[in-house]
């Protein structure tokens, strides 16, 4: 898969690690920054990070603040972002597996490179289940949460 990758100043920190996981579990890194410690504004990166999955060119993405709550809000304002803050690994690969989400959102501030390195496979490494037979109880909630998108253009 190819996974987009965006931090602020806050996630700047981590991204190396981040880029080392992703890259550690056999995926193309698609980095659209940032590419310093200097001060910038999360939404740009989520938008970026957003547009990448919107185009097909990124599978899923990758967004690093400073709690990682601010990228999440500003990323699921992108129709067909489905971003979640995890900081760890049953919810990283549940959101996934049960609602869909596409982007996994951290907090640089918050967890270390050591966490990272656990949640980022977790995240990867899961795919969605309602698709598959006995997931009709999963599509059906992905599909009201999408019908809710649609509602709320």
């Amino acid at each position: 898969m190819k996974i987009a990758i965006g931090c602020d100043h806050g996630g700047f920190p981590l991204k190396d690690t981040v880029i080392e996981s992703v890259k550690a579990a056999g995926h193309e890194v698609i980095d659209v920054g940032t590419y310093t410690a200097e001060s910038v504004d999360f939404p740009d990166f989520a938008k970026k990070v957003g547009e990448k999955i919107q185009s097909g060119e990124a599978s899923r993405g990758i967004l690093i603040c400073g709690s990682g709550i601010g990228a999440s809000i500003a990323a699921n304002k992108m129709k067909g972002i489905y971003a979640s803050i995890c900081h760890d690994t049953y919810s990283a690969a549940q959101g996934v597996q049960h609602d869909a989400m596409n982007v996994l959102c951290l907090g640089g501030r918050v967890i270390g490179p050591e966490l990272v390195k656990v949640i980022v496979p977790a995240f990867l490494n899961a795919r969605y289940e309602g698709d598959d037979k006995g997931g009709e109880r999963l599509a059906r909630r992905v599909g009201k949460i999408k019908a809710i998108e649609e509602e709320n253009q």
